[in-house]
């Protein structure tokens, strides 16, 4: 029995295969370089995309805000809109026909 004694020799790999047929030359840079700048592109349009809706959504708020706070004061003053007819007009009086 042999208890770490001997070293049993390990081969060296060899290169069976030449390195500039596996490696990607400059295609392969160029198509990175296309897609890194089309990947940039995309994020930028995606960022213009979501602050856009951001800032349709708040002025949509402000405005939904604005709307409530005039209803509120109408209200509160008493005034409503029923004395107009459905053709946008006012009603027509009994006396004036």
């Amino acid at each position: 029995m042999i208890l770490f004694g001997e070293n049993t020799p390990m081969p060296t790999p060899t290169m069976t295969v030449d390195p500039d047929s596996v490696t990607p030359g400059f295609a392969g840079f160029a198509f990175m370089v296309v897609i890194a700048i089309a990947v940039i592109l995309l994020i930028w349009d995606m960022n213009r995309r979501i602050r856009r809706v951001r800032y349709r959504e708040e002025v949509r708020e402000e405005l939904d805000a604005e709307e409530a706070s005039l209803e509120d004061s109408a209200r509160a003053t008493g005034a409503d809109d029923t004395g107009a007819d459905a053709e946008g007009g006012d009603a027509p009086d009994e006396k004036s026909r």
